[in-house]
């Protein structure tokens, strides 16, 4: 679904697009194939992921069905080598490369005292790095081509304190991506080589977030973001560098008058879910409280320990809240368990203020007042009202997060999660 419509322009063009296996990368590449253009897949997935659909040969066929030629390469961006071999391939099959998409990125959304090591390298690692490496081998290349623009897939440099607080390890590595456009588009201005930013308004429906969140019904199509990359890659690159270009906003300049058909479900196009590192309604409180995200230890054993007498105040005389945890706590299943593996805190402000928790970890499932006896995997901070519309399935808790209703510290990911529990409960609170 595409409405941007092709013009030929991309045609005979080669694109070296990086993590092109599935996702946005694939719904780039397969958009310039229908202009007739030779598409580079330098990703790692030569076999089928257990969870995750898309290989380079799969993606391949898709690109050649769409009119283009493809050239898969096993690409590791972390590896110069395996990088500098799909390039020489790449000259030698196409004569040159046009275009480089810096697309391949790795996400973990934990704070610091969540993100080991491991995964701060590999974000780092892939998304910076990665995008300065695959950018400085491809260079010699572009400066050959005519029509030479680099891509990256990253956010504006937004210094909102909220966005490092919450996953100070991610926004770093992400932002470093950004910072090699804010300066290679400078340095490679001589050479007429365009060098611009793209980042999504709202999440993208992709099977690696349809993994992480079990939902994309407040997500767009990654359609938007390859048209509005169509688009930016047409551009003059002698004049069109150095831009933070945001998806809607270009594909608005490229004639589309109705954003509608991008949404997964237009039901919820008032609705959707806005994307990291960009600014919207609710955001300014979250970041005026923002060390309340971080959860700084003190100030939250001293709430926890006032919080919990209130726990237990209100569970002994009723209330919404106590009523809606009896309805959590039937709901359990080992099934549940087996899925969710995280424990979670729950920091109820507001009328019936207090702490809860649900165990969704260990065997066979707890929740009730109180701290849970062995830490929380993640912790959630909001109102009342607002903690109840969640478990009536009336408010998401992506969508929550991202409004500044919902505070999370800890493991973003696994509290995500909650909103396949949401879906079971629906229609029993």
């Amino acid at each position: 679904m595409s409405l941007v419509a092709n013009t030929g322009k991309l045609a005979g063009r080669t694109l070296f697009i990086t993590g092109a296996s599935r996702g946005i990368g694939k719904a780039i590449a397969l958009k310039a194939a229908r202009d007739g253009a030779n598409v580079v897949i330098a990703a790692k997935t030569a076999e089928p992921h257990p969870k995750l659909p898309g290989t380079i040969y799969t993606a391949a066929e898709e690109i050649e069905a769409a009119g283009g030629k493809a050239l898969p390469c096993i690409v590791d961006v972390r590896d110069e080598k395996q990088i500098q071999n799909a390039i020489d391939e790449a000259i030698k099959k196409f004569n040159g490369i046009d275009i480089l998409i810096n697309n391949a990125s790795a996400i973990s959304l934990t704070g610091t005292a969540h993100t080991d090591m491991k995964k701060y390298d590999l974000m780092h690692n892939v998304n910076t790095r990665g995008t300065f490496l695959v950018s400085k081998l491809c260079l010699p290349a572009l400066k050959e081509s005519n029509h030479a623009h680099i891509l990256n897939l990253s956010p504006p440099l937004n210094m909102n304190p909220l966005w490092f607080s919450i996953h100070v390890a991610y926004t770093m590595a992400k932002y470093g991506m950004s910072m090699c456009v804010l300066g290679m588009s400078e340095e490679f201005r001589p050479f007429n080589i365009g060098v611009n930013a793209l980042w999504p308004r709202t999440g993208i429906a992709t099977a690696a977030i349809e993994m992480l969140t079990g939902d994309s019904s407040t997500s767009r199509k990654p359609e938007i973001v390859s048209d509005a990359a169509y688009f930016m890659l047409c551009k003059d690159p002698k004049t069109y560098t150095g831009n933070f270009a945001i998806d809607d906003d270009i594909v608005l300049e490229a004639g589309v008058k109705d954003l509608t058909p991008y949404a997964c479900d237009p039901s919820n196009i008032e609705n959707l879910l806005p994307d990291f590192f960009l600014d919207g309604p609710g955001q300014d409180q979250q970041a005026a409280h923002h060390a309340t995200v971080a959860s700084a230890v003190g100030g939250v054993r001293r709430y926890h320990t006032s919080a919990v007498r209130r726990a237990e105040q209100s569970s002994s005389g009723g209330g919404q809240i106590p009523a809606l945890f009896d309805t959590i706590s039937k709901s359990i299943t080992p099934e549940l368990v087996k899925k969710t593996q995280a424990v979670y805190q729950f920091n109820v402000k507001g009328k019936e203020a207090g702490v809860w928790h649900l165990d969704l970890k260990n065997d066979p499932g707890t929740c009730g007042s109180g701290e849970p006896a062995g830490g929380a995997d993640a912790t959630l901070t909001m109102d009342g009202k607002h903690f109840a519309d969640m478990f009536a399935g009336k408010l998401k808790p992506t969508t929550a997060f991202m409004m500044g209703k919902l505070k999370i510290s800890g493991d973003l990911p696994k509290a995500m999660k909650l909103e396949k529990l949401m879906k079971s409960l629906k229609n029993q609170v």
